[in-house]
């Protein structure tokens, strides 16, 4: 099994065509188009993973059923966010689900980003569509993503490394909206959004 540690930070941008420019001017090539991510984090009804720091995610992306399964380990504590990650492909993310709730997982949050991809030297920057912002989001050698970054004129100052659970838990309590799951309802381009129980 090959067990990695995931760098990342993410840059807010006041709009996708900013985020867009921003890439552009590092001359980075696509290497993933626009998509919808649907997560969903699971745990046991206890709650053991989220006390313990650790997340297991089913994501499945655009129309198809094709799923990847992600463990993630508890934050390693650096400037940048750094958390072990564990994750393969799986052929059927429903079925997958399926097989998880019955071994006594459930999924206690749902929530879907519109995003697409960028590599080069070892860094991957994703353009994320988010009901709370647009953000690039850098993974690579925390050297890379430093360089990255103070290109693009941005510093430490600018990281963002809360995951977008919890920025979406924050804007959901800043904003009074109820506990529930963060969906797309409208149309691709649209942010309308449904705020499940």
């Amino acid at each position: 099994m090959t067990v990695k540690v995931e760098r990342e930070i993410k840059l807010e941008y006041e709009s996708v065509q900013a985020a867009r420019g921003a890439v552009e001017s590092l001359g980075i090539s696509q290497t993933q188009p626009r998509r919808l991510q649907d997560d969903r984090l699971l745990d046991m009804p206890n709650g053991v993973l989220q006390s313990q720091q650790q997340t297991l995610r089913v994501r499945i992306e655009g129309d198809c059923e094709d799923a990847i399964i992600t463990f993630k380990g508890p934050p390693l504590g650096e400037v940048l966010k750094a958390r072990e990650e564990v994750e393969t492909a799986v052929k059927d993310g429903r079925i997958l689900l399926g097989i998880l709730e019955r071994l006594g997982f459930i999924v206690r949050f749902r929530y879907q980003k519109y995003r697409e991809e960028y590599a080069r030297d070892g860094i991957v920057i994703s353009i994320d569509e988010t009901p709370v912002g647009t953000f690039l989001e850098l993974e690579g050698a925390a050297g890379i993503i430093r360089q990255v970054s103070a290109a693009l004129g941005r510093t430490r100052k600018d990281y963002i490394i809360a995951s977008y659970p919890q920025l979406l838990q924050k804007h959901r309590e800043t904003h009074g909206l109820p506990i529930g799951d963060i969906i797309f309802s409208g149309p691709s381009t649209g942010f309308n959004l449904e705020h499940g129980e």
